[in-house]
């Protein structure tokens, strides 16, 4: 029996696959969890339509990524930090990724996500840092950090 997958099941499919399985496993396990469906034509052609649809929608995600990383790259996109440091630019403390994504929207009213910081180590060095930050997963941009003394 040919099934459409309506999520991952482990070993069998993932989601939005079309597959031939065997009569009693579709019967009695996928289709009366609700993990599958039968694949009939209305149900191929509304598969069809959540593909274009998603699709669709990942191609506007990339845009909108692509758009948000040309702001952070800008020359003028400095995010400016300060905290205490000693006599030889070392700071007390460290500046977290969570710091530069609340300053970032403070400064220049971009609200981004502090675990799309990909900030290996805390910053614990004044001065300026180049911070890598995936903004999807096809595009990747650099904000630059400058951490000066208070």
């Amino acid at each position: 029996m040919k099934v459409i997958f309506l999520e991952d099941v482990r070993g069998k499919g993932k989601r939005g696959e079309v597959k031939e399985v065997p009569d009693g496993y579709a019967q009695n396990f996928l289709i009366k969890n609700g993990k599958a469906k039968q694949a009939s034509r209305s149900a191929m052609s509304q598969l069809k339509g959540q593909q274009k649809a998603e699709k669709r929608r990942e191609v506007e995600e990339v845009e909108e990524a692509q758009q948000v990383k040309a702001k952070l790259e800008d020359d003028k996109t400095v995010v400016e930090l300060q905290a205490k440091a000693g006599t030889d630019g070392r700071l007390f403390g460290s500046i977290p990724s969570k710091q530069i994504a609340s300053a970032l929207d403070k400064q220049f009213g971009i609200k981004l996500d502090k675990r799309k910081i990909e900030l290996s180590d805390p910053i614990r060095v004044a001065g300026y840092t180049n911070v890598p930050v995936k903004l999807h997963s096809e595009v990747t941009a650099r904000i630059r950090v400058h951490v000066s003394e208070k």
